[in-house]
């Protein structure tokens, strides 16, 4: 026996199977010229400084172009120049870095020799930054020739083109994003970024040394470099030269992975919360309560800001990592001061309305 399907959906009315176009008011914000500068982040970046961080990341290598190398690049973005090659510039980011991938070098080699002529002048005249070929690909000597020619440096890397892109962004994010060096040393406490501040002398990395003995990690000491992202956290790093290495007065420079082992380092870490080391003066008291909130101002992003007091036989790391601790509390919504006062505001409310 055999079954017969039809379906009950009607057909709609013959006038509603076009779109119409929607009122101005509700028009996507993409053609309005505003729309233009979205995404547009503009930098000043030197080729040399791109290749130097890249070099080893993205496993650059230079193969044409000359050593034209301090060219800028203006703009934080890879264009893939597939439409210029095609020969429509009217909007061409020349600007960005220009990435030539597989597509690129399989449709200029469909092209007839004038042809190619033609468009690679018109490219190579936009005063791009630099070229970066992906795959391990060979570009055509005419492409090495005019880039040659203009000036224009040749890179060349393994990654494929899309992983490549992805991970050249970000680079470049972290290499323009604002920073500015603190002078203090900065630990990660149990997934907390504490950045310890004081006059020098007052035991910044002998805190901190105890800190890593306790099992937690080391992100710089003495100096820390603080950038922000685009998501406006700060983010800790050390310097370059000093990566790795402590200062202990009266014992030296010391290698903390080689002594501690590769858990006690930490490359980068989110600053979550700033403790000055002081010592006590005269008649000034300290907060005993928590409840008064102070923050520090970092490249425009307020940082939670404590002062803790030095004294002879305190524990300082002890007292560290709990106020660490306490902080993690805080941004998981337990505020032990507040909920305190709460406590003893209600039983005092009670009182007064017996």
């Amino acid at each position: 026996m055999r079954f017969r399907i039809t379906s009950r959906v009607k057909a709609l009315p013959k006038s509603n199977w076009k779109c119409k176009p929607l009122p101005r008011k509700q028009r996507s914000y993409r053609s309005c010229r505003r729309h233009k500068q979205i995404g547009r982040k503009t930098v000043e970046l030197t080729v040399q400084q791109f290749f130097e961080s890249g070099h080893e990341t993205l496993g650059l290598k230079i193969v044409g172009g000359g050593p034209n190398l301090d060219r800028i690049i203006r703009e934080i973005a890879l264009n893939r120049p597939g439409l210029a090659l095609a020969g429509f510039f009217q909007y061409f980011a020349y600007r960005r870095i220009q990435v030539i991938g597989l597509a690129e070098i399989a449709y200029l080699k469909s092209l007839t020799q004038e042809e190619q002529n033609e468009r690679l002048d018109k490219f190579f005249s936009k005063q791009i930054p630099c070229i970066v070929v992906t795959r391990n690909r060979q570009l055509m000597p005419n492409v090495l020739k005019r880039a040659e020619a203009f000036g224009v440096p040749v890179l060349r890397t393994a990654m494929i083109t899309g992983a490549f892109i992805n991970a050249a962004t970000i680079m470049m994010e972290n290499l323009c994003s604002p920073r500015v060096r603190a002078q203090g040393t900065m630990v990660d406490i149990l997934g907390i970024g504490v950045l310890l501040e004081g006059e020098p002398g007052i035991g910044k990395s002998e805190t901190a040394l105890a800190l890593i003995e306790r099992g937690h990690s080391l992100v710089a000491d003495d100096i820390t470099v603080l950038r922000r992202d685009n998501a406006g956290a700060i983010l800790g790093s050390a310097v370059e030269i000093t990566r790795y290495h402590m200062e202990i007065r009266g014992l030296g420079i010391i290698h903390v992975p080689s002594l501690f082992g590769v858990a006690s380092m930490r490359s980068e870490m989110k600053l979550d919360l700033i403790i000055r080391l002081h010592h006590p003066q005269g008649d000034v008291e300290d907060d005993r309560t928590g409840l008064a909130v102070q923050y520090r101002d970092v490249l425009n992003t307020k940082i939670p800001f404590i002062t803790l007091p030095v004294g002879a036989g305190r524990d300082m790391a002890h007292v560290v990592e709990v106020a660490a601790l306490n902080q993690k509390l805080k941004q998981l919504g337990h505020d032990a001061a507040k909920e305190l006062d709460e406590k003893m505001m209600m039983v005092l409310s009670r009182k007064h309305s017996k």
